[in-house]
């Protein structure tokens, strides 16, 4: 008679890696893992789901080896780590906002909405999400949310002023406690030599703390748009943490 094989997952969402570079850093991990515990990596532009799942007939051993192989994965990636659930970027962000009986706006112009599509996309995201602005046109970025006239001229619509400006108008117009900006060349056409296609400048703001990061991002359109997504909710997900890190970016380099 077969012996009944017990079965459970763990997960760990992570940001910042490319499929390669999770492979390679996964690879010692992956070599001593029990032959009844399996893992498996779905990436999605530079954010990552792993999955442990085993399969044992004993319950209790089962569980201790999920829990501990869970506790490393999360020691392996520490801050990079979104969740230790199964769950998005939005549901990640909502939660924290909820909890904290927070709210949030966004002022986005490469994006186009994005972002709040993504917010707005939860159960219950009215209860901390105010609105966004779709500043395409500059003067949009001027009239509307205040950035001053001087920025674009001197800096451009795509720099860390401008950025900057627009999380400050957005928080300020929708009196929201956080915000998330973008500012950027989705492509394919557009880039400069100093400002290539996949640019992007992205903000972010809680209470008196804003922040800003000019990443270049690969792939379409689509994929540059996905990518400012995630990575102007990571921001916001790490200062609401207190686990925000200021990175070398792309106009420092």
């Amino acid at each position: 008679m077969n012996e009944v094989q017990n079965i459970e997952k763990r997960h760990v969402i992570v940001y910042g890696y490319t499929s390669d570079e999770l492979a390679s850093i996964l690879k010692h991990f992956e070599k001593h893992l029990p032959d009844y515990i399996k893992i498996a990596i779905e990436a999605n532009l530079l954010l990552s789901k792993i999955t442990l799942t085993g399969k044992h007939s004993g319950i209790a051993i089962l569980r201790f080896q999920m829990n501990r192989l869970h506790q490393n994965l999360r020691d392996i990636f520490t801050k990079d780590v979104i969740s230790d659930e199964d769950k998005s970027l939005a549901e990640v962000l909502g939660a924290l906002l909820k909890e904290r009986e927070l709210t949030v706006a966004c002022a986005e112009s490469c994006t186009g909405g994005n972002i709040a599509h993504r917010i707005t996309q939860q159960p219950g995201s009215s209860n901390y999400f105010l609105g966004s602005i779709v500043s395409y046109a500059n003067d949009v970025k001027t009239h509307v949310l205040g950035v001053p006239q001087k920025y674009i001229d001197q800096q451009g619509a795509v720099s860390r002023e401008v950025v900057e400006a627009m999380a400050e108008g957005a928080a300020h117009l929708m009196r929201s406690d956080c915000a998330i900006s973008t500012s950027g060349i989705a492509g394919p056409d557009g880039g400069t030599k100093y400002k290539p296609v996949g640019t992007v400048w992205i903000g972010a703001k809680y209470g008196s703390k804003l922040v800003s990061e000019c990443r270049l991002f690969k792939g379409s359109r689509n994929d540059v748009i996905e990518q400012a997504t995630a990575h102007g909710m990571v921001m916001l997900i790490n200062l609401l943490r207190d686990t925000y890190e200021e990175e070398d970016d792309l106009a420092d380099e």
